[in-house]
């Protein structure tokens, strides 16, 4: 910092040729402005001005310094106009991650939503249904869903989601359909990655070991089964929202629907939250809220 000591003194100077109007740019003391010159051509050891009662010009050496300076505050200046273009219109590189269904069917079609309307963001997102360490993954941003573990992340609710119990006409036509939870020993269940399904009952949570002929760690391929009658399943509301809609699938039990859940963007509380992550939290918290 040393060295910039006196640059921009010196140069209002060389433009204004008057150590007064150079002050009053500079909105500081011409004493100030005289003191921080003469330091500088001590520093230099060269004298960069010559002084009469009535007018200031450049020496032969002022003349050279006062090009190169002029340059690296020409510099200066387009670097802060960079940054401020940079900070009103987000730009630059965003990495997160993502769960892999949740990621497919959601986000990344939110994403690409967004990259049309932000020409200048690059987006490499990993979808993965492992919990990513932010830091050592150097990912800005992670979509989570559910229930979230104390951690020392910051975390912003996009939207909610909630399970439903669902199996198809067909299916409910054969077998009837339930309606308490204590009924589920006597259907078939098609299992994720856990054997029991959580409801809600009496503002409590509540979870039921239930069992099938099925277990699949994807969302898609039970729905697949449910569709062709095979068995009852819990999802969340993302997978079932078209089928329920077209009819192919019934919601059943639906007074014991779990709590709403929240989906959430996490993000490190120690990084600076960029304008262009800020600027897709937004987007996605338009986009996803209650969806």
């Amino acid at each position: 910092m040393f060295q910039w000591q006196g640059i921009t003194e010196f140069v209002a100077v060389a433009e204004y040729n008057s150590f007064t109007l150079a002050a009053k740019y500079l909105a500081i003391s011409t004493a100030q402005v005289s003191r921080q010159i003469n330091a500088l051509e001590q520093r230099l050891g060269v004298k960069l001005l010559h002084r009469t009662t009535r007018q200031v010009s450049l020496s032969q050496e002022g003349q050279v310094f006062y090009q190169h300076c002029r340059h690296v505050l020409d510099g200066l200046n387009h670097a802060e106009q960079a940054v401020s273009q940079w900070q009103s219109q987000p730009q630059g590189k965003i990495k997160l991650t993502a769960p892999v269904t949740y990621g497919e069917q959601r986000i990344l079609p939110l994403l690409n939503d967004f990259l049309s309307q932000q020409p200048k963001i690059e987006l490499e997102c990993q979808l993965t249904n492992q919990r990513v360490d932010l830091i050592e993954q150097g990912c800005d941003l992670a979509i989570r869903l559910g229930k979230l573990p104390d951690s020392s992340l910051v975390a912003k609710k996009l939207g909610t989601r909630q399970h439903y119990v669902c199996a198809s006409p067909d299916y409910l036509n054969r077998f009837g359909t339930p309606h308490s939870l204590s009924e589920l020993n006597q259907h078939n269940c098609l299992l994720g990655t856990r054997d029991y399904w959580l409801f809600e009952v009496n503002g409590k949570e509540k979870s039921v070991r239930v069992s099938g002929n099925l277990r699949c760690n994807s969302g898609i391929g039970l729905v697949d089964a449910a569709l062709k009658g095979i068995g009852i399943i819990q999802l969340p509301n993302y997978y079932l929202q078209d089928y329920i809609s077209a009819g192919k699938l019934v919601p059943v039990l639906g007074q014991f629907n779990q709590t709403i859940e929240g989906i959430w963007a996490v993000y490190p509380q120690n990084r600076f939250l960029s304008p262009k992550v800020r600027s897709l939290i937004d987007y996605l918290t338009t986009n996803l809220a209650n969806n």
